[in-house]
């Protein structure tokens, strides 16, 4: 090669020695920083994926902060939980100690009931001091806000978890194919003597014909005796004071003229001359009257009657207060009624509207109660005195009470436990359920006399039963022949929730799903539909790397304060000292309601170890396994390898001295020309 003006070597040597130079400076640049990728010129596509993927790190670093935060947060509502568990077994303890009466003076009582006191002060402090940074965990304002307070025919209700999503409110329609029964087990009316024939009716009536004569300014006599009518007689020539005579039953009352008046007192005088009849002046000024006043049969009596035919009785009782008054004790199936002071109140006209004005009974049942006269007969008119006390009422009541035809020995076993009972020929269907009653803490079972026997449970639900095996009876008894089974069990509600099959138990239907969970508790035997919304509240938690409903989990708190705590038996605060289910009130009312709170007391620490353990503490294990994976993608693309960076630097290296050297040789070639020139 000849030529001098450009030399080819030396533009190649160059070329070669200025990438021998770049590679030597990447590896450095790479070995300097750990780094793969320092320019996005480097590996454009690894510059995005290696982006994307440091975005999910950030946010799974966050994530996992968020679920350590929440998992602390529901240990520091667990650990108080745990405390008000203890207080509520030691109250629990108080109370079962408190039942023994006979062993325990009032004092000893008295003490246990200020350490009641004390724990229930315990609890509600516990409920507001309970806090995580400043929040309050337990006393409410970590449970969610809906309607359901307002909605009818709930009993009790639990929003454990709710998805409000991005609306921040969620509609829940709740619809009851089936309520929840009872256990029930009934003897068929045949099996008594009389039987039941649907037209049971309990009678109070007067022992003799009555009469009321000479009703006028509020003063009158009422007439009684053994007679079956009355007569009177305007005799114009009749020149005498009034006078009564009786015959064939016809008590007659002759005057000499009806214009004439009379004294009420003579006319009593009459009357009270013939053996067997008696007349009673009945109120208002004793003075002359006309005798034209009304003459008639008094009201003899009344009969009440249940609107499905069960069996019913009456029962009267003097009272000190002024007006008269009826009640109905469902248990004894008994009209009670309490006679006032106030004799204008006491005729049978105002007793039986006091009986008809009575409220239906728990299941709709109606009474009806009739006046009657002395033949049995529906009679009106207005009201009468009768100035009779409780003995004179109760004393001419007939109750219809059904009876065994035969000796009897069964054993009833119900969810609580069994008893067993005897009873003699004879006894009636109210002694039989009054025998029941009186155990039915220790049975689960109550017994009512309505249109034959019945035995029920006292709960609701699948796990109720009522069985009764008769052990014996006599050949004429017909108890176990009529028995409609031998063993019953209630049934659960049957309901769904938006749409979602809900488990039922009892009265309490309940949802799991990913969106909600929940349990309501319906009155009892309710079949209703209902809708309700819940609105806001709960604590969320913040789970995963993107800000979404999905990424989120949502939990309720409720309170735990004695006004919040409680079940269908009551409230944890009325077991205080002067509440009703205080130990001096009510202690077995008193037990009901531990039980209840402590049942959920325990759900709720159940609830908030499952969220921590399944959602939390899973969920945290997941978020770091899935950074370490995300971290390692990232080093795979972005990090160096430092054995090849290691290998490419010696390469750089002697391609750059080794480059150096053929540029040097290749810049002597131009002077080669000179030789020529030489």
């Amino acid at each position: 090669m000849t030529r001098i003006n450009t030399n080819v070597s030396s533009l190649v040597a160059q070329n070669r020695l200025a990438s021998s130079n770049n590679d030597l400076q990447q590896s450095l640049t790479r070995l300097s920083t750990g780094l793969r990728i320092n320019k996005a010129s480097e590996d454009p596509a690894g510059v995005l994926a290696s982006g994307a993927l440091r975005a999910e790190i950030t946010g799974l670093t966050k994530a996992i902060s968020n679920t350590t935060r929440a998992s602390q947060i529901i240990s520091t509502a667990d650990s108080a939980l745990g405390q008000v568990g203890n207080l509520l077994n030691d109250i629990r303890g108080l109370v079962v100690e408190a039942a023994n009466t006979g062993g325990l003076s009032s004092d000893e009582i008295a003490a246990n009931q200020l350490q009641i006191d004390s724990s229930l002060e315990a609890i509600n402090r516990i409920s507001q001091t309970t806090t995580f940074q400043g929040r309050k965990l337990l006393d409410g304002s970590q449970d969610y806000v809906s309607t359901l307070s307002t909605t009818p025919g709930i009993a009790d209700y639990a929003i454990d978890q709710a998805n409000l999503g991005t609306v921040g409110s969620v509609d829940v329609e709740v619809n009851v194919a089936a309520a929840a029964t009872k256990a029930n087990v009934s003897i068929n009316a045949n099996a008594f003597d009389p039987p039941l024939d649907g037209d049971a009716v309990a009678t109070s009536k007067l022992a003799t014909n009555t009469y009321y004569h000479a009703v006028l300014n509020d003063s009158g006599i009422r007439i009684t005796g053994d007679f079956e009518s009355v007569q009177f007689i305007d005799d114009g020539s009749f020149n005498s004071l009034p006078a009564a005579s009786i015959n064939d039953g016809v008590l007659t009352l002759r005057y000499d003229s009806f214009d004439q008046p009379h004294s009420i007192n003579m006319s009593a005088n009459a009357i009270n001359s013939l053996p067997g009849i008696e007349a009673h002046w009945e109120g208002g000024p004793f003075e002359n009257t006309q005798q034209t006043g009304v003459v008639r049969p008094v009201h003899a009596g009344i009969e009440v009657a249940r609107s499905d035919g069960g069996n019913i009785a009456i029962s009267y009782s003097d009272s000190d207060q002024s007006a008269t008054t009826a009640s109905y004790d469902e248990q004894t199936n008994t009209v009670n009624i309490a006679l006032g002071t106030d004799e204008t109140s006491k005729g049978f006209v105002d007793i039986a509207q006091l009986v008809n004005d009575l409220p239906a009974l728990s299941d709709g049942t109606e009474l009806t109660a009739t006046v009657i006269d002395s033949d049995g007969e529906e009679t009106t008119g207005p009201s009468q005195r009768l100035n009779l006390t409780a003995d004179d009422f109760n004393t001419n009541t007939t109750n219809f009470e059904p009876k065994l035809n035969g000796d009897l020995i069964f054993e009833l076993r119900g969810s609580a436990g069994s008893e067993t009972f005897q009873f003699s020929d004879g006894a009636t269907a109210l002694q039989i359920a009054a025998a029941v009653n009186l155990v039915s803490d220790s049975t689960g079972v109550v017994a009512s006399t309505e249109n034959g026997l019945n035995f029920t449970s006292q709960e609701y639900g699948s796990d109720q039963s009522v069985e009764i095996e008769v052990i014996g009876e006599s050949d004429a008894g017909t108890f176990k022949s009529n028995l409609s089974e031998t063993r019953a069990l209630g049934s659960d509600v049957d309901a769904t929730v938006n749409g979602v099959k809900a488990g039922g138990s009892g009265n309490n239907l309940s949802i799991n799903t990913s969106t909600l969970d929940l349990s309501i508790t319906v009155e009892d035997g309710s079949s209703s539909n209902f809708s309700f919304s819940i609105t806001g509240g709960g604590a969320t938690f913040q789970l995963g790397p993107d800000a979404t409903s999905t990424q989120q989990a949502s939990l309720g708190i409720g309170s735990v304060s004695t006004g919040k705590l409680g079940g269908s038996s009551g409230r944890l605060y009325e077991l205080g000292s002067g509440q009703s289910k205080s130990l001096i009130n009510d202690v077995h009312g008193a037990a009901k309601v531990i039980d209840e709170v402590m049942h959920k007391v325990v759900n709720m620490r159940g609830r908030l170890g499952s969220f921590q353990a399944t959602t939390l503490q899973s969920s945290l294990v997941s978020l770091n396994e899935t950074k370490a994976n995300l971290q390692e993608a990232v080093s795979s693309i972005s990090d160096a390898d430092f054995a090849q960076e290691s290998a490419n630097l010696t390469r750089a290296q002697i391609l750059v001295q080794s480059g150096t050297n053929v540029l040097s040789l290749a810049n002597q070639n131009p002077r080669n020309v000179l030789s020529l020139l030489g």
